[in-house]
């Protein structure tokens, strides 16, 4: 996923603003709580897409090949996809659907009122 892809399919959020920061990664946020980032980070070049996951979901891709603790954000359950081919574009999308709704879920009634937002009832994992 390049990151033009990453922006737009977070953009479909509601509530979802992005920021350029820490060295112009692309920063995806949800009541000023980051969900998802975009950046060229560490050795190479190419794009590195990380998020926000589950304690579960933090265990079992932490496994996979090509996927590693976020830096810095790994203690908060973060992964970062270091090689492009690490998760498939339908794969990245759904966890990255699921990192939106584990931070809508840590908002405050009323932040979510104010957003609009109403969050699903089964919670995303």
């Amino acid at each position: 996923m390049t990151r033009g892809e990453f922006d737009k399919y977070c953009r479909t959020f509601k509530g979802a603003n992005n920021v350029e920061q820490w060295g112009g990664a692309s920063v995806w946020k949800l009541g000023g709580k980051i969900f998802a980032i975009c950046s060229t980070w560490g050795q190479g070049s190419h794009t590195k897409i990380s998020f926000k996951c589950s304690d579960l979901a933090y265990s079992i891709l932490c496994q996979q090949p090509g996927i590693v603790p976020a830096p810095y954000l790994g203690r908060a359950k973060w992964v970062q996809l270091e090689a492009a081919d690490a998760m498939s574009r339908r794969d990245i999308k759904d966890y990255i659907q699921a990192a939106y709704f584990i931070i809508m879920a840590k908002l405050t009634k009323a932040q979510r009122q104010e957003l609009g937002l109403t969050l699903p009832a089964t919670p995303e994992t």
